[in-house]
């Protein structure tokens, strides 16, 4: 029996248990520390009122969090939501009680069970990943490829080895007939850069046989999958707007964006003026950096930033993006940049509404050009303000390639939510304390590139 089909069913029993774990422990202090010293305590039903209020609160902050993606999400990934959420949850809480008890009620017992939640998770995630990599060990795949673009993303899935087991690559010149005749032998298979006809035809096979296929999209798939579907009559139609936000949401958005800037910039300040200190007293040179970027169509305005950088950096005129290891970068501007410190001056730019707390990364005039050239899309992100950070910062590498980045803020316009927007703040905040490494497997890179010799030859 394949047991495979009840991995969904194993994280929903074990985030029932987890939820279970954490209310409970709020029923205790609740009972011990806060039901009675209220001024007008509850009898037995408005006690248990007060706990399922609890319960349905840490459903919504998970779900909305993704704190119960065991399996899906990294171990490390999955402690940092639910830290979070259980952070979250109890201040709330401790605002509910205290609006209960018509005073600020005591802080010790909230803290207390914010240190157990903090034990529970923690432990339980542990626990519950080495036994659902137990049950479900990683999927034997199969990747079809079209060019060599495909050795990025093998690169990607490959650094997943708890979950992706690349087993096996073929070019799509090899045909259909061969590509079938080996895809019975793994679990899945991986789509890169395949032409239509045949992606469509392995997607048709596979569907009949109930094989998982993992197609990496293309620009105009992502454009469809943000579409409405409408009916005229007995016809179904996919209506693609192509507007980017509505009216409603952009008034919702910059309303977020002020509020939230003016919040960070309160406890931002004394940070912000170390790094001004150590930019200046490295070099003596000026603290700010300024350049021309793109914002929503189109239109140009001076982006700040902490300079990173020696002076005169670009002193040919020529753009010149920053790689890595550039040795253009101080040794202020490199743990500056490691921990995005770097981009905290562009809050100013976002109350002045040249930007948005996330969006799309601002481009200068000639790279946006340039990559409009390369990508006739690439006007599309556009549609929006550039961000402070954005859907690509916090899912790809700081070398994540321009079309990469490109799908993924194309996903970001074409399924924006207030919701998205706080997810991408969290994990900004995740990728400032835990920068992501480059640890991709290279002996799948070489695999796929050895296949594609021997095609060649």
């Amino acid at each position: 029996m394949d047991h495979r089909k009840y991995r969904h069913l194993f994280s929903t029993g074990f985030g029932i248990l987890l939820l279970g774990m954490l209310t409970l422990w709020f029923a205790l202090v609740w009972d011990s520390c806060y039901a009675e010293a209220i001024i007008a305590p509850f009898f037995r039903r408005g006690n248990w009122v007060v706990v399922a209020i609890y319960l349905v609160l840490t459903v919504l902050v998970f779900k909305a969090y993704r704190c119960t993606r065991f399996g899906y999400l990294k171990r490390r990934d999955l402690i940092y939501y639910q830290l979070v959420g259980v952070t979250f949850i109890n201040i709330i809480t401790y605002m509910q009680v205290s609006v209960i008890g018509r005073h600020f009620m005591p802080l010790a017992p909230m803290i207390v069970l914010t240190a157990a939640d903090y034990v529970t998770v923690t432990g339980w995630s542990f626990l519950v990943s080495r036994i659902y990599f137990r049950l479900f060990p990683p999927r034997r795949l199969i990747v079809v490829y079209g060019s060599a673009q495909a050795a990025e993303l093998v690169m990607k899935m490959s650094s997943r080895v708890d979950k992706y087991m690349i087993c096996e690559s073929i070019s799509c010149s090899a045909g259909l007939r061969e590509i079938i005749r080996l895809l019975g032998d793994f679990d899945g298979v991986i789509l890169c850069d395949v032409p239509a006809d045949l992606r469509n035809s392995v997607l048709q096979y596979c569907c009949g046989q109930r094989q998982r296929v993992y197609i990496a999209p293309l620009l105009s798939d992502i454009l469809i999958r943000g579409a409405d579907e409408i009916r005229l009559f007995d016809t179904p139609l996919i209506l693609c707007r192509n507007e980017g936000l509505t009216i409603g949401q952009r008034f919702v958005k910059r309303f977020f964006d002020i509020t939230l800037s003016v919040l960070m910039l309160l406890p931002a300040a004394p940070v912000m003026l170390i790094c001004a200190l150590a930019v200046h007293l490295e070099d003596g040179g000026s603290v700010f950096f300024r350049q021309k970027r793109l914002t929503r169509d189109g239109a140009e305005f001076d982006v700040l930033k902490f300079r990173s950088m020696i002076p005169d950096a670009e002193a040919d005129g020529r753009a010149v993006l920053a790689a890595e290891q550039d040795e253009r970068i101080t040794r202020t501007g490199r743990i500056l940049r490691h921990f995005r410190l770097d981009e905290l001056p562009q809050l100013l730019n976002v109350l002045r509404g040249e930007m948005s707390l996330v969006g799309p990364r601002p481009e200068r005039p000639e790279l946006a050009a340039e990559y409009a050239k390369k990508y006739p899309e690439f006007p599309y992100r556009l549609q929006v303000k550039a961000g402070l950070t954005g859907y690509a910062q916090v899912t790809g590498a700081y070398d994540t390639e321009p079309i990469d980045k490109l799908k993924m803020d194309l996903m970001y316009i074409e399924e924006y939510s207030l919701l998205l927007d706080i997810q991408i703040l969290l994990l900004t905040l995740k990728t400032m304390l835990f920068p992501p490494e480059n640890n991709a497997a290279e002996y799948a890179v070489r695999s796929l590139k050895n296949h594609e010799h021997e095609d060649k030859e």
